[in-house]
């Protein structure tokens, strides 16, 4: 069996079905930020259930679309740099990874025949020139936020007064495109430093496949000074590459949480409010794109099985695509004022 934090949603560890559920979407090989996420959505689902006295075996949909009014309609709590602020509904990504959680809940009910139909609607591609139909909540999608040279100028000088370690870990999450997870969990022995290669196993992947990236003469100097000074704290050790150095769990690998922190503290430095984790990520694939990579190559660079997500995060700015197009402007004028010019020849 695959093992489950239930701690972490015990109306889900305490209802039959959807425990039944879980396990079996765990057992499968779901990859455990899966199973947390998809564990979240369906104990928020269960609570509002229960608030509205409905059975889930009974539920429809109407009940799904009073949750789902609830969750963009609910009062949301947060603090940012200190201050404690007010919002309304969750974000447009939280509640579509919901529905997709809930969904897959009852879908699972219906195929062991407790449930008819699926209350929670899929959306629907175009099919024969008709229109696609629409899922219960429409889909919002944003670019990405990448810092303009300004800003990632202020987000490396903050970075320049942070430990050995920190600054390793923000140069390499740039430089392999890496994700958070990715980046924690890195070993010694996945980097080939005669090639300045990283070889990321498949476990440590959202996608679960393995995959190569490069790391950059900077990343180069601090991995070797990295490894001298982590060889004087703990010893000649191999595994985890990051380790923790506070007192409290000193030695132990870093957590995901622990490079989170250090991130907003790089961004509450640094003036850069929308920095994140994955901003490093963003910002390489773009300059990816920037360098006139294919398509094909950033894809596999970054680890995606599809391409539309691929060209959601590559985002060139307003400036880059206003100069790609008085470039290519220039050019077709120029070829117009030269056939123009035939007028002035009098006949």
């Amino acid at each position: 069996m695959a093992p489950i934090p239930w701690g972490k949603f015990p109306t889900v560890a305490e209802h039959q079905l959807a425990h039944r559920w879980l396990q079996f979407t765990a057992n499968i090989g779901r990859a455990p930020n899966t199973i947390d996420a998809y564990g979240r959505a369906v104990e928020d689902h269960l609570l509002f259930c229960a608030t509205e006295g409905t059975d889930p075996l009974l539920a429809g949909r109407d009940t799904v679309a009073a949750w789902v009014r609830n969750m963009l309609d609910r009062p949301l709590h947060h603090s940012s740099h200190g201050n404690r602020q007010a919002t309304s509904g969750l974000a447009n990504a939280t509640i579509q990874q919901r529905l997709v959680a809930v969904r897959s809940f009852y879908e699972y009910l219906v195929e062991d025949g407790l449930r008819e139909q699926n209350p929670v609607r899929r959306g629907q591609s175009s099919r024969t020139g008709r229109r696609p139909r629409q899922g219960l909540v429409r889909r919002v999608e944003q670019a990405p936020w990448i810092p303009n040279d300004e800003i990632w100028q202020r987000i490396l000088t903050a970075c320049a007064e942070e430990p050995l370690r920190n600054r390793l870990m923000l140069s390499l999450a740039y430089d392999g495109a890496l994700r958070r997870e990715e980046l924690v969990q890195l070993d010694v022995q996945d980097f080939e430093p005669a090639y300045r290669l990283i070889h990321l196993r498949a476990e440590t992947t959202k996608s679960q496949r393995s995959r190569e990236v490069a790391y950059g003469t900077t990343s180069s100097h601090l991995f070797v000074t990295y490894l001298t000074e982590r060889r004087t704290r703990f010893g000649r050790i191999d595994g985890p590459l990051f380790r923790s150095e506070s007192n409290r769990n000193y030695g132990a690998p870093l957590g995901c949480s622990s490079w989170s922190k250090t991130v907003e503290r790089i961004s509450r430095t640094a003036g850069a409010a929308r920095l994140s984790t994955h901003t490093f990520r963003h910002l390489r694939l773009t300059d990816l794109a920037r360098a006139d990579w294919t398509i094909d190559q950033i894809a596999q660079y970054a680890g995606h099985r599809d391409l539309a997500t691929t060209m959601r995060y590559i985002h060139l700015s307003g400036r880059e695509l206003a100069a790609r197009f008085h470039r290519a402007n220039t050019t077709v004028q120029a070829d117009r004022e030269r056939l123009l010019a035939s007028l002035r020849e009098e006949r």
